[in-house]
């Protein structure tokens, strides 16, 4: 395929997929239920964190969470107590347990007492890798078992950091599709990563845009590269049209 007709089509697909009717079968669906921007950061952080597996169980335990917050995220992780934690111990989505839960809430609420918005750990003036490495620095500085590292991704370690970098995409992206956010201006659209999983690299490579078997940081970086070829402001945009065509089209 030629690289117009492969732009054509990559456009094509993102515009098709970028709209709100797909929502309801993603986590993006769980953020979208607020309007307030700390709740839109919280829900949307832990949406993310367990977004893996069959995409049904995960909105309903992340719909699970937000019962758990009384459906009020933010003044939940304000005016919690030590008490109002023990809810979620009985919590589980595959590997993320009770005890893992309790300590994202718990940390969350310790950021939120000293910043007013996730963007402040997140941002980092060497770029959005830097930022990502920052963020599990930050939100890791507590105590916390050993076993719960595993649930915030190291880009630094070759990981893909696929969730981190879909909920940098929610946060920061904006455009008349309105699936994203766009309530983050600190981190620019242009540096930010694709969110790297199972369709979207096999798409890649069907297409010839990824080289890379391992779906990694490395795969990412290659194919994040290779897709500003077609919109260097806005790479990620194409994060539609490949997850579209590996979801619904079976490509």
């Amino acid at each position: 395929m030629k690289k117009s007709e492969l732009k054509n089509l990559l456009d094509q697909k993102y515009l098709e997929y970028n709209n709100l009717n797909f929502i309801d079968s993603d986590p993006v669906s769980i953020p979208h239920r607020f309007s307030l921007k700390q709740d839109i950061e919280i829900s949307g952080f832990l949406a993310a964190t367990i977004s893996w597996g069959q995409r049904i169980t995960i909105i309903k335990n992340a719909n699970k969470i937000i019962h758990f917050m009384d459906e009020a995220p933010f003044d939940f992780i304000k005016n919690s107590s030590e008490k109002d934690l023990l809810k979620f111990q009985k919590f589980v989505h595959r590997t993320f347990n009770g005890e893992d839960c309790m300590f994202f809430v718990d940390t969350l609420k310790k950021v939120y007492s000293k910043h007013n918005s996730l963007e402040d750990l997140f941002y980092h003036p060497n770029g959005v890798k830097a930022g990502l490495v920052k963020f599990r620095e930050e939100f890791l500085k507590f105590p916390h078992l050993t076993r719960t590292e595993k649930h915030l991704a190291n880009p630094l370690k070759n990981s893909s950091a696929k969730r981190l970098n879909m909920y940098l995409r929610w946060m920061v992206r904006k455009d008349d599709g309105n699936v994203d956010f766009g309530i983050w201006n600190k981190i620019k659209t242009k540096d930010l990563f694709l969110p790297l999983d199972v369709h979207t690299a096999n798409v890649g490579r069907k297409l010839g845009l990824l080289a890379r078997k391992q779906n990694d940081w490395k795969a990412v970086d290659e194919l994040t590269t290779t897709l500003k070829q077609f919109d260097s402001n806005d790479p990620v945009k194409y994060d539609y049209a490949l997850f579209g065509l590996g979801i619904f089209e079976k490509y």
